[in-house]
C-alpha cells in the first residue's frame, strides 16, 4: 500500500472513525501545528507526563518499569531534564485498519530543540492511542 493522500485519511477518520478526536485543517496559530497534513496527520501530546528521573538510581526495564524512575506530571507544559526522557500519549485515540501501518515520527520543530521522539509503528491493532 503506498503513503495515502489526505484525503484518503479524511475519508477513513470521517467515516470510520480512524482518528478521534480528528481534525480536519492543520492548525498552526500560536500553537506547535496538529491536525490533517497533506500526506500525514500531526498528533497532538496529553496533558499527562512520566519524567524519568535518575534520584533514585532505578534501572530503566522497558518490561518492568519501576515507579521509582518516574515522576508523574498533569500539566499543558513538561519540562524536561538533562539527562530525562518522558513517556506521553496522544490525546488522539487512532483505530488503524489491519492492512495499514502507520508510522509515528518525531516533528522537526521538536527536533530543533533537541527533543527526539523515537520512530515508531502503530501497528494495526484496530484501536488504541499513540504511546
Amino acid at each position: 500500500m503506498p503513503v495515502m493522500p489526505d484525503t484518503w485519511i479524511r475519508k477513513m477518520a470521517t467515516d470510520h472513525g480512524m482518528i478521534e478526536p480528528f481534525v480536519e485543517n492543520q492548525k498552526r496559530e500560536g500553537v506547535i501545528s496538529y491536525g490533517l497534513s497533506s500526506y500525514g496527520y500531526d498528533a497532538r501530546v496529553a496533558d499527562d507526563f512520566r519524567i524519568f528521573t535518575d534520584v533514585n538510581n532505578a534501572i530503566v526495564d522497558p518490561k518492568n518499569f519501576s515507579p521509582e524512575g518516574f515522576v508523574s506530571r498533569k500539566a499543558d507544559e513538561c519540562i524536561i531534564p538533562p539527562n530525562s526522557f518522558v513517556l506521553a500519549h496522544t490525546i488522539e485515540y487512532f483505530r488503524i485498519p489491519r492492512d495499514v501501518l502507520v508510522v509515528c515520527l518525531g516533528k522537526s520543530t521538536y527536533a530543533r530543540c533537541g527533543i527526539i521522539v523515537n520512530v515508531t509503528p502503530l501497528e494495526p491493532s484496530g484501536k488504541g492511542r499513540l504511546r
